[in-house]
């Protein structure tokens, strides 16, 4: 299924939903999602977001932050991937992808993250059948998982995909797996976070079970109806992740296997996976899913702040490792 183009968003009718840039806030191994509590975590992650971030996060994050990297500068949440790392094929040294911006994104956003909340699709939100609830403080979830190693895991794996970027508004097709040649624009990772809660947990051991994915289809697809374990129509989360692979190009010999691989390292992108953690202030998100007809901004119902005021926005290096340059090993693996 082909992408959804920025380019198409830019001149088509879209009126549903959220769409903004959140700027890189830290790039270190810590996961108070899956692993809370760890400093350091396992791999190393790419998180967007309020300052409120650490290795141990519950309660009401929003009401702890003070200041986000996101344009929504009522959203607090912490949104983080897996980080990109390039794998030499000589000598089997390691660096770190940088992250480059999105298009159509505000003015001096830096990398980072590119976040959709839709309460349907691109074209209309349908509230008057389909009411969103925002979700409550303290929720979090993840969707994929590093341990996925094989095809038919990952096609299960619904609106978990890559893109061979030929530009930045150029995507051509999806896939499950990492391309396969050099791509001229980066690589491009997106994933879809299911839409269904069950309205009392706001995690699960696995932190997934809580909630259940209807969606069929890659891309911007309305879910269908959520069953009735779990009743509760949440928005459909998205992040889309722009890699600068591009600079990597020349060292990729013709003709041999994907040098890129995850900070989890695996043997290819299968494992690809994202940990989401609600930080709204107040009722700012339910007042935006409750604007009609409405994209990117919620109307007015949100306040924005200019990027450059985000970028200001840091947290502590609380792991103290190096992760980027030439490495002997991916932080965290063993030789």
């Amino acid at each position: 299924m082909k992408s959804f183009s920025i380019a198409l968003a830019l001149v088509a009718p879209v009126h549903a939903g959220l769409r903004f840039g959140c700027s890189s806030l830290t790039i270190q191994r810590l996961d108070p999602v899956v692993e809370p509590g760890n400093t350091p975590s396992a791999h190393v992650h790419h998180i967007v977001g309020g300052n409120a971030f650490n290795s141990t996060m519950t309660g009401d994050v929003g009401a702890r932050a003070t200041c986000t990297t996101c344009e929504m500068s009522e959203d607090f949440s912490n949104y983080w991937t897996a980080v990109l790392y390039f794998k030499h094929p000589t000598n089997g040294s390691y660096h770190r992808v940088p992250v480059i911006n999105n298009a159509a994104l505000a003015p001096n956003t830096k990398g980072g993250i590119t976040v959709y909340y839709t309460p349907y699709d691109f074209s209309t939100d349908n509230l008057r059948n389909q009411p969103i609830t925002a979700f409550p403080p303290g929720f979090r979830m993840t969707v994929g998982s590093p341990a996925t190693n094989s095809l038919d895991q990952a096609k299960g794996h619904i609106g978990l995909r890559y893109n061979c970027l030929q530009t930045t508004i150029n995507r051509g097709p999806e896939m499950v797996d990492f391309p396969d040649r050099p791509c001229p624009g980066g690589i491009f990772a997106v994933h879809h976070f299911p839409a269904c809660w069950d309205g009392k947990n706001l995690d699960s051991p696995d932190h997934q079970s809580h909630m259940y994915n209807t969606i069929r289809y890659d891309g911007f697809t309305n879910a269908p109806p959520c069953p009735a374990s779990h009743p509760v129509r949440m928005p459909q989360v998205t992040y889309e992740t722009v890699w600068d692979t591009t600079k990597f190009n020349s060292m990729w010999p013709s003709g041999t296997p994907n040098p890129f691989v995850w900070s989890f390292e695996g043997t290819s992108g299968y494992g690809t996976h994202a940990d989401y953690m609600f930080g709204w202030k107040g009722d700012s998100l339910q007042r935006a899913m409750n604007k009609s007809e409405c994209f990117y901004d919620g109307c007015g119902s949100i306040t924005k702040q200019a990027m450059l005021e985000a970028n200001k926005c840091t947290v502590p290096d609380m792991v103290g490792e190096e992760t980027d340059g030439w490495l002997d090993k991916l932080p965290g693996m063993d030789m």
